[in-house]
């Protein structure tokens, strides 16, 4: 039996088709980077062993990496936690 596109539809997870896109800026442009930025878009704030464990990152790739998106004023540290700016 052949799929129609409208059948395509049907099967379409509807809470995918919910969720928003996120943007990354484009001056994020290390693969590194860009997913870090991503990780702290769907998680929120973290604290450095979420991001290292979440990320299957070693802690000292990921300092590099938040540095240079705080200073770029991409994501802040409060009370340990990184987020988002």
């Amino acid at each position: 039996m052949a799929t129609t596109h409208a059948d395509h539809r049907e099967t379409t997870d509807p809470e995918a088709e919910a969720t928003p896109m996120t943007h990354v800026p484009n001056e994020v442009s290390s693969p590194r980077a860009k997913l870090v930025y991503l990780y702290l878009a769907t998680h929120g704030a973290v604290d450095e062993d979420d991001l290292c464990d979440g990320l299957s990152m070693k802690r000292i790739s990921l300092y590099s990496i938040l540095k240079t998106l705080r200073e770029a004023g991409h994501v802040e540290k409060t009370d340990g936690r990184y987020a988002l700016a």
